[in-house]
């Protein structure tokens, strides 16, 4: 997996030191898990692209014709990602979220190009509230919000360890942004938002960021 951060040092160096801004790109070949990562901030995907545009990318030991079509690609790779990423410090996934094979007989990668945005970002267990808040005269937008578990160690204080072992349930949750967007402030309580069997005797706690504008 390549990691490329394309921060250049030209003229726009001075506004690029003030916003912080960095676009970072990473390639991830056939099913391997992809790795996107903000060290400050959280994840804002700006391109995404699932398939194969020309012969050369991850190409190595693979035969002409898994390389010959050039011409292919997931019509929703960019919203796939982003529901999946955006908002998050951390994101991790595969091409197996693709339900659709967008050309059989292909050997396939992912690329995604994303940027690291300052946010307000928060985790709220299971049965609590979840409070967005912003300066007066200024209204919340929500950059992304999940609710299940992904790691072993949040939300897991006094835990039975059964209960923190499931980490491949979490999903994106519509509903905060479609209940705080534009507001001032909001409330969001973290409970029966993902009704999966896969989440069962599970833990959860709700991940989101947001900005105020």
């Amino acid at each position: 997996m390549d990691q490329l951060c394309l921060c250049l040092f030209v003229a726009t160096a001075a506004l690029l030191l003030h916003t912080g801004a960095c676009t970072d790109k990473t390639v991830t070949c056939g099913a391997h898990v992809h790795r996107l990562n903000c060290d400050s901030g959280v994840i804002s995907v700006d391109t995404a692209f699932y398939g194969r545009a020309d012969t050369d990318t991850c190409a190595g030991g693979k035969s002409p014709e898994e390389v010959a079509n050039t011409a292919c690609s997931h019509a929703d790779a960019l919203q796939e990602l982003q529901s999946r990423c955006n908002g998050k410090k951390w994101c991790e996934l595969n091409a197996n979220v693709f339900l659709e094979d967008p050309c059989s007989g292909t050997f396939k990668y992912l690329e995604t190009s994303y940027s690291c945005v300052p946010a307000i970002h928060r985790v709220v267990c299971e049965h609590s509230m979840a409070y967005l808040q912003c300066d007066a005269g200024k209204t919340i937008k929500v950059l992304g919000a999940d609710f299940g578990r992904r790691d072993h160690v949040t939300c897991a204080f006094r835990r039975e360890p059964a209960l923190v072992q499931k980490i491949d349930c979490s999903k994106p949750v519509p509903i905060v942004a479609q209940m705080c967007d534009g507001k001032n402030r909001c409330k969001v309580r973290a409970a029966e938002m993902v009704v999966e069997e896969s989440c069962a005797n599970t833990s959860l706690y709700l991940e989101y960021a947001y900005t105020c504008n």
